[in-house]
């Protein structure tokens, strides 16, 4: 990770680390970060997102950029026209997190920038540049909305009969939501649809499921959809519980397999997912490969290999044949289009899948080191292989916390019980140590 930017962008506390200075400096150097002129500019529906859109804007503009504006949108539609104009796409969103943060999201023709674009990006902002050059072009992208919509113009979905909730989180796809939503299941009810610029993530979307899934329950419905803040996520409950993105990814996986449209019939997911899943799609025929954690990993395994289908338990998917970023609205219609087809509810459709015991725990205060000593190493390779194939051991230490992340699933719970004992036993006992 660099000064400014994370793994996935920038991102801070609005008008504070991330302020209008900032934007307007990022914009400067966006053309000469990735020798493209042109530039797509959407934001999310956060109070502090026009004012850093336009900044980013005005930067680039003062470097002659030729830029369009597509105002409140998703993230994947900016990573897609991006793609599909082949320019610079900016995003700004804070994603999930509350209104009081904002970031900035840079595509080059619609996939994430690198490491050394990032590098010029952050030199542009710590060493300012004030001359400034002849003015670019500023437009809105009139053809913004249609040329999204394009994708699914292409597809065969079939219209939905089936009782249906749907969860915006007042945020960026609020409004194209509806317009698919309508054009597939007519009768679909959304919430989260309010924007007003501080309610973004509150108490609603994807990482808060009780909202959606409370309102299947009263209102009797068969699935409620649920969507993060900028869009590019999707969980599904019905009533009974909710369904994460391991859960629709092998139900999406299993379709396009009997349908002899799964590229080397796998998937890619990642090494946070349940082993249950994992067992299920091998009894399907379908193979997998586990990346690190985080959607850019996810998608570098898709297109070095030319898989289709990927992402993570979170709820960020990536149907790479359809579009090449994760799009929590596009894989909704496609379950949809799969139940009306299948005429089988979310429940029906992940039937065969068995869950294992699944627990994730943090230990803090510790010193994250330990973790490299050959002890430990040895300690977490002689445990695996007690817990055998069909599970999962994830121990790794956060990136902006003094903990270590201990996840483990097994079959048996009290096997698993034991295990995340004798390893937070064994860290605590070695962190000690050192401290001493």
């Amino acid at each position: 990770m660099g000064k400014y930017f994370g793994t996935d962008g920038i991102r801070g506390v609005a008008f504070k680390k991330l302020d209008a200075g900032l934007a307007f400096k990022l914009g400067q150097g966006l053309i000469h970060a990735m020798d493209i002129s042109e530039i797509i500019i959407g934001y999310d529906t956060r109070e502090s997102s026009p004012v850093l859109a336009y900044m980013i804007a005005a930067g680039a503009l003062s470097e002659g950029a030729k830029v369009k504006f597509a105002g409140v949108c998703s993230t994947p539609m900016v990573a897609h026209y991006a793609k599909e104009h082949e320019m610079i796409g900016v995003m700004v969103t804070a994603s999930h997190n509350p209104y009081t943060d904002n970031g900035i999201k840079v595509f080059n023709k619609g996939y994430k920038t690198t490491e050394q674009e990032e590098a010029i990006l952050e030199t542009f902002i710590d060493v300012p540049k004030y001359t400034i050059k002849p003015f670019g072009n500023f437009e809105f992208a009139d053809d913004f909305e249609s040329t999204y919509l394009k994708i699914y113009d292409q597809l065969d979905i079939r219209k939905s009969t089936f009782k249906i909730a749907y969860d915006s989180a007042n945020g960026a796809n609020y409004q194209i939501a509806k317009k698919l939503f309508d054009r597939y299941a007519k009768d679909s009810i959304q919430i989260g649809n309010e924007p007003n610029g501080l309610n973004i993530n509150l108490n609603c979307g994807s990482t808060h499921m009780d909202s959606i899934q409370n309102f299947v329950k009263e209102n009797n419905l068969d699935v409620g959809f649920s969507f993060d803040g900028d869009g590019d996520r999707l969980l599904v409950c019905d009533s009974e519980r909710i369904y994460d993105g391991d859960e629709i990814i092998y139900i999406i996986a299993t379709y396009l397999k009997k349908k002899g449209q799964l590229s080397k019939n796998h998937v890619v997911l990642t090494k946070m997912s349940n082993p249950g899943i994992l067992k299920a799609l091998k009894e399907k025929g379908i193979t997998y490969s586990l990346t690190d954690v985080g959607d850019k990993y996810v998608s570098l395994e898709l297109t070095n290999n030319e898989y289709i289908i990927g992402g993570e338990n979170s709820g960020h998917i990536i149907m790479r044949h359809l579009l090449h970023s994760g799009d929590g609205l596009l894989v909704a219609m496609v379950l949809l289009g799969i139940m009306a087809e299948e005429k089988k509810t979310i429940a029906e459709l992940r039937s065969d899948i068995v869950l294992f015991p699944y627990e994730l725990i943090n230990i803090k205060n510790v010193d994250k080191s330990i973790l490299n000593t050959q002890i430990m190493k040895d300690f977490l390779v002689y445990t695996k292989e007690l817990l055998g194939e069909d599970s999962l051991l994830l121990v790794r230490p956060s990136g902006t916390e003094s903990l270590i992340r201990v996840t483990v699933s097994h079959q048996n719970q009290q096997i698993m019980k034991q295990t995340l004992l004798s390893i937070v036993s064994k860290i605590e006992s070695l962190g000690s140590e050192n401290h001493a």
